[in-house]
Formats: C-alpha cells, structure tokens, sequence
C-alpha cells in the first residue's frame, strides 16, 4: 500500500531537529535493557498485569491509551503521571485527558518494581510495558519492548491541550500531529485501531449526534441507525456520565471489529469517520475489515507501537527514574 512520503518534508527545520535527536536517542533504546540491573522487571509488570486484568477486563483500554497520551506530549516521558503542583497544571487535568483511568494500576506496578529493584526502571519504561501487556492480555498480539527511556520532570496542561490528536481531528490536523511525532499515515490508521479497546465520554462525541452544523443536526458521515442508537445513551452534550464502547460488542477484546464498523461509517470519533476521507487509510481499512488480514494488523500495530514508543525519549543522563511516577524525585 502506497504511503503518502511527502509529509516529514513540509515540517519546519525546529521539528526535523527534534525529530532526528528523537531518533538517536530511539537508537540508545534496546529488548533486554534491564536484563542485568533489574532481570525480572518485565515478569513482575505482567504478573501485576494479570492480576490487575483479571479484576477489572475493562482496564486495558485505559492503560494502553496512558502510554498513547504519554508519548504525544513531550515524548514518551511518563509526564502524563505527575500530579499538578501549586500553580502548574499537569496534563493529566488537560481537559483532553479528564476521562483517562489507570494510575493507580501504575503506581501499584511500580511499587512492586522499586521493590525488587529501586531506582532502576522508569516510569516511562513502566508505561511501555504495561500497554503491551494490556494488548497480550485482551487477546491481542505481542511484541519485544525496546527499554531504556528516562522520566522527564515537566507536566503542561497547555502542551496536552494542544498536541494530543483530537477526537475531532480530520485527516489533514491527525496527519499533521503524527507527522510532528515521527510517525505516518500508516500509522495513523494502524494506531487507530487501537479504538477496539475501551469505551468514552459522551462529551468526545455528542458533536456528532446535536447540532452537527447549520445543515445537519447530527454528522451525516455517520450511519443514521447507529447514531438513534447512541442518542439513547447520550442524551445531551453535556452528558458526563454516559459511557459508549468505542468498538461495540467487542470493547475489551483486542481484535479487528473496529475497523468493520469503521467501514460502516459505525466509528464512535470524528477522527475514526476520516478515516473513510483518505484513499490510503480508507483502503487499509477496508481491507482489516474483511477480516481475512488480522496478523497483518497484528503486525502491523506492533511495528507501529515500536515506532511509537520511541518518540521523544530521554536517555542515558536525561531527565531521572522516579521513584513514585506521580511526583518528581
């Protein structure tokens, strides 16, 4: 499949230095960094994964999109954990990120590795591996996690208000944002579907269902039964308390059903529904959706979650390992 190769030229020269410093500090990440300081770090993550899974199913959703939301703020640097201070405003109270769930599951992991090993494995290393985890456990697939990130020391609200791709992203601004992060069109469609796990805020896509614009009421892109059928759980935009899977039917199991209701125009987000305005993305999803090409995804979202979690990083004296991943040392 043809990936548009133009985008990485049109960004300015401040973001190509980003990108490339991005990259060698990628280079300094690798499978096994603690096979010797902390041998057991990845066995003590997934039993705590287990554990944590096995009580609540719905957790993968969230603990995979905690590593997603990490990364596209400052990198993969675990800030999406540090609790607001004083007069700064953290990212996790960014408004784009109110609905995100899961600390609790990473400071419960962490506290059993600073056990075993203290000071050894970062939070932005926990992250990595807890999401993996997350996919393995919702039946999904696996992949070696490249490690070796340090913690940064700086949480803005702001910089998550306005890097995170948003729910209402058309294809051009998402392009734009994962162009920013190293990463293509293919991985925007790839990345997407990690929407089969979890459920949303009504909030994140009442816009589609009231007031859609000066012609429509509600988002003509989106098939008319599908959306009665979330109007009867979203009763307003100002909802809070209604939560919809995104991948109906199928929400804590990690499989390709999302892209046969993307292909029906069944997609939850604006940002989903463009993905049906693209050639490129359209085909990819028409081709998961006929669900004769899963280990293509499989793979392909490995590869893309690799390529992901190394955006950004801190290496070798870079930033610190925290010993609480809510608060900086």
């Amino acid at each position: 499949m043809a990936i548009k190769p133009c985008l990485v030229l049109l960004l300015p020269l401040a973001a190509l230095l980003l990108l490339a410093g991005s990259s060698l500090a990628a280079a300094q990440l690798e499978v096994g960094y603690y096979s010797k300081s902390c041998p057991n770090a990845e066995a003590i993550v997934r039993d705590e994964m287990e554990k944590i899974i096995s009580a609540a199913p719905s957790l993968a959703g969230p603990l995979l999109r905690l590593h997603f939301h990490d990364c596209f703020v400052r990198g993969c640097d675990a800030s999406v954990l540090l609790n607001s201070t004083g007069s700064i405003m953290a990212e996790r109270d960014a408004k784009p990120n109110n609905s995100l769930r899961g600390f609790g599951s990473v400071d419960r992991v962490k506290t059993k590795l600073e056990a075993a090993c203290p000071n050894t494995v970062s939070c932005a290393d926990v992250l990595a591996i807890m999401a993996r985890d997350a996919v393995v456990l919702a039946k999904g697939p696996s992949w070696p996690v490249p490690l070796g990130r340090r913690d940064g020391t700086v949480s803005s609200a702001t910089e998550a208000a306005d890097n995170l791709p948003p729910a209402f992203g058309d294809i051009p601004l998402l392009t734009k944002i994962f162009a920013s992060n190293g990463l293509d069109l293919k991985d925007l469609v790839v990345l997407s579907g990690a929407h089969t796990l979890g459920t949303a805020h009504c909030p994140s896509y009442a816009g589609r269902l009231y007031n859609f614009s000066g012609a429509y009421s509600s988002d003509p892109t989106l098939d008319s039964e599908y959306a009665d059928r979330l109007r009867t759980r979203c009763k307003s935009a100002d909802d809070t308390a209604m939560l919809s899977e995104m991948d109906p039917g199928s929400y804590k199991t990690f499989d390709t059903s999302y892209y046969r209701h993307v292909a029906k125009r069944r997609g939850l987000f604006q940002s989903d529904a463009a993905l049906l305005t693209d050639a490129t993305t359209m085909e990819y999803v028409q081709r998961i959706a006929t669900g004769k090409f899963d280990n293509v995804f499989f793979k392909d979202f490995s590869e893309s979650m690799v390529k992901m979690g190394n955006v950004g990083v801190l290496t070798g004296a870079e930033g610190e390992i925290r010993k609480k991943c809510y608060i900086v040392n």
